[in-house]
């Protein structure tokens, strides 16, 4: 963070803003994903095992979300996506934050530690001082491929899953683990390509303001069809099947012709219609990757009711 002081109201925090502070849209998506590592994973575990796991999950995110939102509050300032966030908005101060968010960091860790095996709360102690430490305080403010490297630390709570109910790593956890780290540049730039004013007056260097919209497009269609066998491998291995075929090769065409669509955009095109199929694309995304992870566990039932 800069030494730069967030000028705003102070008022007295309540449970909703420290909420808030956990990111609770992203926390949803840990939470699902590294659920859906646990379930599709040969071993299980007795279930109130498997609920403490994946709510100390969810805790080692809100975790990173606190601390990022310390970190990047002078950032949060600026940006009107970010500016009525809690640390900006003067409901909760930068040192409440930082308390907050190690507090649960360490909690999350030791307790996932205690419920299940050290090879998943070291995961999980990783995926925390990756998303702070690397993303948040050097590649963001530093690189156009903050979110090309960046993405990683999205990518291992499907990982953490699974170890924590087979206490190893195998290749279907490191597929649903690149499956996200792929997803997650085009997936971000399409929210670029129409946010990308914001960018631009808080100095983040995402490739829409390094390297302008065009280049920003070209990438997008790049990484869409780098996704794709990504996506499909996994259909190939002992947690898929047809029904994850079937689904990915729908949701891949989708992507792909979305991703082609902006690319035949410039810049006029998508001023007049106000980044209308940039948006689309950009929530398309988000379904494209539930619907993944949600597959796998159709997979699953069947696999468990045959």
């Amino acid at each position: 963070m800069t030494d730069t002081q967030i000028e705003s109201p102070v008022s007295e925090p309540g449970a909703s803003d420290f909420v808030q502070l956990l990111k609770p849209r992203v926390m949803s998506l840990v939470v699902f994903t590294a659920l859906v590592g646990m379930i599709v994973a040969p071993a299980h575990l007795p279930p109130v095992t498997a609920f403490t796991a994946i709510l100390f999950i969810a805790l080692g995110a809100g975790a990173s979300g606190a601390l990022n939102m310390w970190w990047d509050a002078d950032i949060d300032a600026v940006m009107k996506r970010t500016a009525r966030r809690p640390i900006p908005a003067g409901k909760v101060q930068p040192g409440e934050a930082l308390g907050f968010g190690l507090a649960l960091s360490v909690a999350s860790v030791l307790m996932l530690g205690l419920a299940t095996n050290l090879l998943a709360a070291g995961l999980l102690a990783f995926t925390i001082f990756f998303y702070v430490v690397v993303y948040s305080m050097w590649l963001k403010r530093s690189t156009p491929q903050n979110i090309v490297i960046g993405g990683a630390a999205g990518a291992f709570p499907p990982m953490i899953g699974w170890v924590a109910a087979t206490g190893s790593v195998s290749v279907e956890a490191w597929l649903m683990f690149a499956l996200i780290f792929m997803w997650t540049p085009p997936h971000f730039w399409a929210l670029a390509l129409f946010m990308n004013a914001d960018y631009d007056a808080a100095r983040v260097p995402m490739l829409t303001v390094t390297h302008g919209k065009k280049v920003t497009r070209r990438h997008i269609i790049a990484y869409t069809l780098l996704l794709v066998p990504v996506s499909l491998a996994l259909g190939f291995t002992p947690i898929g099947g047809m029904v994850y075929l079937v689904t990915s090769a729908l949701l891949n065409a989708g992507f792909v012709l979305g991703a082609v669509m902006i690319l035949r955009r410039d810049e006029e095109m998508a001023q007049a219609d106000k980044y209308k199929v940039e948006k689309k694309v950009f929530t398309f995304s988000l379904a494209y990757l539930f619907l993944h992870f949600g597959a796998l566990l159709v997979e699953a039932s069947l696999r468990a009711f045959a």
